[in-house]
């Protein structure tokens, strides 16, 4: 399997180890953050992408996920 945001081989999941690890960080941080400003999870996802001091792996996760949450949206609608 591959993974889904670089294509580099991975054991199991979605996500190579730096992505995968980059996706944990990410989805432990938005607890965070949505107690502390009430920030809908793609807005908090955005403002990842747009911040300098995220690390590039999460930048690339958080531009997936939008990117996968529209398709999906696409899909349902």
């Amino acid at each position: 399997m591959n993974c889904k945001v670089c294509g580099r081989e991975t054991n199991e999941g979605d996500f190579c180890p730096f992505h995968a690890r980059a996706n944990e960080n990410i989805l432990q941080s938005y607890g965070l953050w949505k107690k502390g400003l009430k920030i809908p999870w793609k807005d908090y996802l955005r403002e990842i992408q747009k911040n300098c001091l995220t690390g590039e792996w999460a930048r690339e996760v958080a531009e997936y996920l939008i990117k996968n949450e529209e398709k999906e949206n696409d899909k349902t609608s």
